[in-house]
């Protein structure tokens, strides 16, 4: 049986990541990527590497399986970025990858929540710069969630509650006016 993936789009801006020209073939710059990644947990340009691995240590130490790779240029959608994300956590099962090129992001993750990936996507990319913005996609991936359910839940029975109370108000008023109708009328 042939298993049939969704077609992906590896931008050739990823060759920037690991020092090569965009016109090296893209299967070779995905090897390079891919092993960059395994070694140390970043793919980036030089200037870059040093921070992100700190960061990557650092996010191991809270127990998230931090991935990174940064890309010099933006491809023309930012689609093709969580599509490298794809590639490299199906590479590193069980991690979260963050891909940063100047003014896009990507993710990937088996752990979170499509809506906390797009949340510390949107705080990673408007970042200063790759560092930065990958300390802030961490710290949004061990910022606790609000919890929801526990206050839909507080207010449901707070409003059935409310709704009984009325009631049986309503229905002692009643029967003091009509214990009030019938003591003047027997006068």
């Amino acid at each position: 049986m042939t298993t049939l993936h969704a077609p992906t789009f590896i931008p050739v801006e990823m060759c920037s990541s690991v020092g090569l020209a965009p016109s090296t073939p893209v299967d070779q710059c995905l090897a390079a990527v891919k092993a960059d990644v395994a070694k140390g947990g970043v793919a980036a340009p030089s200037a870059d590497v040093a921070g992100l691995q700190k960061i990557v240590a650092s996010a191991q130490q809270h127990g998230i399986d931090l991935k990174v790779v940064v890309m010099e240029s933006s491809p023309p959608i930012d689609t093709p970025l969580r599509d490298l994300a794809t590639e490299i956590g199906h590479a590193n099962p069980g991690s979260t990858v963050l891909v940063l090129s100047p003014g896009w992001a990507g993710t990937y993750s088996s752990t979170y929540d499509r809506a906390i990936l797009e949340s510390g996507q949107d705080v990673a990319k408007t970042a200063p710069n790759p560092v930065v913005g990958t300390q802030a996609f961490a710290d949004q991936l061990q910022t606790p969630d609000f919890p929801w359910m526990g206050l839909t839940i507080t207010l449901v029975i707070g409003v059935a509650v409310a709704a009984v109370l009325t009631r049986v108000l309503q229905l002692r008023a009643g029967r003091s006016q009509n214990t009030d109708t019938a003591a003047e009328q027997g006068k």
